[in-house]
């Protein structure tokens, strides 16, 4: 045991000087060009995420089965939503309401609207480029479509390798940290025992394989998002007169610059917008290159279909749950202290609408949420895995790894899991949105023949011969006779 601590100090080390030298500048270009990106969908598409909003809904309820092993259109949804809805919508949004102050909720909301049509290009593209497994389970997502889309195999790798670690060890690696922090101030729990408790519990669904995790995700993220949306509603409704005050204090502090962001757009940006950005794209995660990897799994009749539907996920995780914690702490008592922070200051939230049945539950639900996460990273991460080798020992290696890491999350201090996090997923996120800015043509192709066939009535179905310039990008044919 003694070795094996060593070990987990040794890799603390190691990461530490890693993050001290790239987080920074690293997170500033990032930030720029996620919102850069989006807004550059959301021009080039018409503003796709208004206009077929009302049809992302009836796409994920109208594909409910799904051929062989490959996962229905709703299963894709919720394991892309397992991993965009936990922390962020909890601890996110309270250090951002920290650090940022209340106009920090209205810049996630800028985010999440534009970062919605990033959304269903990257999605989109992963549907388009994805591949079926001998098994008939489909597979894809960035490393795929850079690899076929854009002949560029050893970026795809390089992107395969970041998603890894971005979701596979660091993020996972968050999620447990978070689990830690609600349960140890609400039932004084060790974090070495729920370090292994959590181990355990991973375990028992990862070696279960991807069919599984989006059977548990399916029932598990609506039970959960139920749950915290109902003690919201009820929040909201005892303070109904309080929430016009509210979001108004929300807009009109947006455009307040007293308060300036320090680094490199320190000049530009204030305090407000950079953490409600920041904080806004941890939690929907719209162009980061995660979601396409739980979107080309499902099996559905159009690219753009499945497009639409994580689209959508975006704008539940941050529209929906995120503005409801927003509101349930700028609603509390306390939320300006200093001590306060993260996921402590959401609990204290509660505790003041609710009583301690608000500390006991937020522990409850935020386990839920961070449980669903673990298990929705790991399957963005294993697909990225067996896109470098599909081999039964290196996925046996790589679940070995994750499950350190879950370990290696709770019992270390959140800076250091935090910061590891934020870095590998500014990495992950450049190459992913270079990708998609360079295939952007393809995304307005599937996009035109999506919409030519609702026009005129039809159900839309993508048929590769109409469009036989794809073939020589990679698309396989079987796959869109």
């Amino acid at each position: 045991m003694e070795i094996f601590s060593s070990f987990v100090d040794l890799v603390e080390q190691v990461l530490t000087w890693f993050v001290e030298k790239v987080d920074g500048p690293l997170w500033d270009i990032t930030t720029v060009t996620l919102l850069g990106v989006g807004l550059f969908f959301t021009i080039t598409t018409g503003l796709v995420q208004l206009r077929l909003l009302p049809r992302s809904l009836r796409e994920m309820w109208s594909g409910r089965s799904a051929e062989g092993n490959s996962l229905t259109p709703f299963q894709a949804f919720t394991t892309g939503l397992a991993s965009r809805v936990g922390v962020g919508n909890i601890g996110g949004v309270a250090t951002a309401i920290a650090i940022g102050g209340e106009g920090a909720v209205f810049w996630m909301w800028i985010t999440a609207l534009i970062g919605m049509s990033s959304a269903f290009a990257e999605s989109s593209l992963a549907q388009l480029f994805k591949v079926k497994e001998p098994c008939g389970l489909y597979r894809g997502g960035p490393a795929y479509y850079i690899t076929q889309g854009l002949k560029a195999p050893w970026l795809g790798v390089l992107f395969a390798i970041s998603l890894i670690f971005t979701f596979g060890f660091a993020f996972n690696a968050v999620q447990a940290n978070s689990i830690v922090e609600a349960t140890s101030n609400a039932w004084h729990w060790k974090p070495e025992y729920v370090g292994l408790f959590l181990v355990v519990m991973t375990a028992l669904i990862i070696f279960g394989g991807v069919k599984r995790i989006g059977v548990v995700s399916a029932k598990l993220v609506p039970m959960m998002a139920l749950f915290y949306l109902i003690i919201a509603l009820i929040i909201l409704g005892m303070n109904i007169n309080a929430i016009p005050m509210v979001i108004s204090r929300i807009v009109s502090s947006a455009f307040d610059f007293s308060a300036m962001a320090g680094g490199m757009f320190g000049a530009i940006f204030s305090k407000a917008m950079l953490m409600g950005v920041k904080r806004g794209l941890f939690s929907n995660e719209a162009g980061m290159g995660s979601a396409p990897n739980s979107a080309a799994t499902a099996d559905v009749k159009h690219p753009a279909s499945q497009g639409l539907i994580q689209m959508l996920g975006v704008f539940v995780d941050t529209i929906v749950v995120c503005s409801c914690t927003a509101i349930i702490i700028l609603l509390s008592d306390n939320y300006g202290s200093e001590s306060l922070k993260g996921i402590s200051l959401t609990q204290n939230a509660l505790q003041y609408h609710v009583g301690d049945f608000g500390l006991h539950f937020l522990a409850f639900i935020l386990f839920l949420f961070a449980y669903s996460s673990i298990i929705g990273n790991y399957a963005y991460a294993e697909s990225n895995i067996r896109f470098i080798r599909n081999k039964p020992l290196f996925v046996l290696i790589f679940r070995l790894i994750v499950l350190f890491f879950v370990y290696f999350g709770a019992v270390n201090h959140a800076n250091i899991v935090w910061n590891f996090a934020d870095t590998v997923m500014a990495i992950m996120a450049m190459i992913n949105l270079v990708a998609i800015v360079l295939l952007a043509p393809i995304v307005w192709l599937i996009l035109k023949d999506y919409q030519r066939q609702v026009k005129v009535g039809q159900e839309p179905v993508f048929k590769i011969e109409d469009h036989p310039e794809l073939l020589k990008r990679g698309v396989d044919k079987d796959i869109w006779s």
